[in-house]
């Protein structure tokens, strides 16, 4: 089939990859968002899909919405059988559902109907699921709401973050996504409605949202630093500095760990940071102030002269 592409980060570079490689599908042109400018010098950044898309000769169209009237027109041009979306970052309108014969299908992360919306992935490592998956659907007006042509499972491992979870998914989605435009262009997939029960939601993460609660229970605590790691990233207040942190440990096995600490109070010792939640303490990984990179908690600690009663917020 001839397929238009919609995707941006790294994690639809596999997806994109994967239809590149395939004999039975061409890619006739890839839709992603707009070079974004970044970092202290400003520098714009082509995305990780135009990349790819740029090293194959592909033809790249970088809309700021897909209602823009020329996307519309440029659609028609390439003539595509079946549009493939992956973590586009943007919704395609009601016009253009219908422009390819077979519709757009959607590589969603998880297993629909559950953690339907922007920050799936994270939303079930926050939500301490035991298995996730990825999932292929047809797009409708509603939001992921469509019905599904294929599923597979991912068990989510203990220390997983949100970004090792996606990686896997993304190579095992991209498999999934072939496979099931293989078997539209044979005609021989059909997709099924969602069930009406086990919905759930996740929406888009904001960096105010990932900032940590101290007084919340240390296995939540613990879950929710993995789940922003590394987007948009876990952090916390000491003064008027915010510091970045990555995946902490539960200390209630830790003999070194103090028996208890009020929500957000820090003990330090030579080797570890311990910090108060409102059950028992975690024990800190990596820490990143404000202009640096991400150290070792400890070193941290002794730089910035940590003592007891420090509290962060």
């Amino acid at each position: 089939m001839r397929i238009v592409f919609a995707g941006t980060p790294d994690v639809a570079v596999a997806s994109l990859q994967a239809l590149i490689d395939s004999p039975a599908h061409e890619v006739v042109g890839v839709i992603t968002r707009p070079d974004a400018v970044s970092g202290r010098g400003r520098t714009v950044s082509r995305s990780p899909v135009g990349l790819l898309a740029d090293e194959y000769g592909l033809s790249v169209i970088t809309p700021r919405r897909l209602a823009e009237p020329d996307v519309a027109d440029t659609l028609r041009a390439w003539a595509p059988d079946c549009g493939a979306v992956v973590a586009y970052g943007g919704l395609v309108p009601p016009a253009l559902l219908d422009l390819p014969e077979h519709g757009w299908i959607n590589l969603h992360f998880s297993v629909l109907p559950a953690w339907r919306g922007a920050a799936p992935v994270q939303a079930a490592i926050a939500a301490g699921d035991e298995v996730t998956g990825a999932s292929t659907f047809r797009l409708e007006k509603g939001l992921d709401t469509g019905p599904v042509y294929g599923v597979l499972t991912e068990t989510i491992a203990p220390a997983d973050t949100s970004g090792a979870l996606l990686e896997r998914l993304s190579v095992a989605g991209a498999g999934l996504l072939v496979r099931t435009l293989d078997g539209i262009a044979d005609g021989e997939l059909t997709p099924t409605p969602q069930p009406p029960d086990g919905i759930s939601h996740a929406p888009k993460i904001e960096v105010d949202d990932a900032r940590v609660r101290w007084e919340l229970p240390a296995h939540i605590v613990e879950r929710l630093i993995r789940a922003y790691t590394p987007a948009p990233g876990a952090w916390t207040s000491l003064g008027d500095n915010r510091i970045k942190l990555g995946p902490v440990t539960v200390a209630d096995d830790d003999p070194n760990a103090p028996d208890a600490l009020d929500p957000g109070a820090v003990a330090v010792t030579k080797k570890a940071v311990y910090v108060g939640t409102g059950s028992v303490p975690v024990r800190l990984g990596t820490t990143q102030p404000p202009g640096k990179k991400p150290m070792p908690a400890a070193d941290w600690a002794r730089g910035a002269r940590l003592s007891d009663g420090t509290t962060l917020k």
